[in-house]
């Protein structure tokens, strides 16, 4: 692994916050606070793939890298898959970091920690998870859980299978998993020309067919989930949290 490429999908069209990356957060866009953590992060070139010419234009006036992609694309990944082809055709960068677009408040520790288990040339794609210390996130089907086999002591397992139910039965700990993607250049392609899966149209589970196709998928553990702003009360979380006073009042 030896040259990451951080991609960030974006789109205006979301049905509880309409126009989200575009969302104000103290003066800037909520895109802009997620390419600023992915640079922050030090592990890759960063750059946004745009369904919209107004988020390409918000990234560049920040002083970042953007590419305009087709906004008919059903996913993320299809929207990376394109943005990836169009930024690197030479086929320089070995890795894709798959980075949601709505995580302003992400520790950008987070990206090495889903690049750590490519380093296994065995491993197609990486991901996260942590552990769910809410009783009521176990029985909830809004928070996804991956059933990993991990050997005793590690913090880093293979993904069996995510599911929004119980799972696994019995006493131990559940795992949230947290979507963020690192995909080898190659997995990725194959991914993108996969057709949907029975149990990702089942589970509405997108890495589901990555797991059905017999591809490796690694889950890291670590300590918490970023927020993610989907609705208007995200939103004011993420403003909260960002807030500059409260920032040097905790420094």
């Amino acid at each position: 692994m030896s040259d990451p490429l951080i991609l960030i999908p974006a789109r205006m069209a979301s049905t509880r916050l309409p126009g989200k990356p575009l969302a104000d957060i103290h003066g800037e866009p909520m895109i802009v606070h997620v390419w600023r953590r992915a640079i922050e992060a030090k592990t890759g070139r960063v750059v946004v793939a745009a369904a919209e010419a107004a988020i390409v234009e918000a990234i560049v006036r920040a002083g970042g890298e953007a590419v305009l992609t087709d906004p008919s694309h059903p996913s993320g990944s299809d929207r990376a898959f394109e943005a990836l082809k169009k930024v690197d055709p030479a086929g320089r960068h070995d890795v894709v970091v798959n980075l949601q677009g709505d995580l302003p408040t992400l520790d950008p520790a987070l990206i090495a920690s889903v690049l750590a288990p490519l380093g296994d040339a065995a491993i197609d794609i990486a991901t996260l998870a942590t552990e769910i210390c809410e009783p009521s996130e176990r029985t909830n089907p809004n928070v996804v859980k991956a059933v990993v086999a991990f050997t005793e002591g590690t913090v880093q397992g293979r993904a069996l299978y995510f599911t929004r139910a119980t799972a696994p039965s019995g006493e131990g700990p559940l795992y949230h998993h947290i979507g963020i993607y690192a995909y080898r250049r190659r997995a990725l392609e194959r991914f993108v020309s996969l057709p949907p899966s029975p149990l990702e149209k089942r589970e509405k589970l997108e890495q589901l067919r990555a797991l059905e196709a017999g591809m490796t998928i690694a889950v890291r553990i670590v300590d918490a989930v970023p927020l993610g702003v989907d609705t208007p009360e995200d939103l004011a979380r993420a403003r909260q949290f960002l807030d500059p006073k409260r920032t040097k009042s905790v420094s």
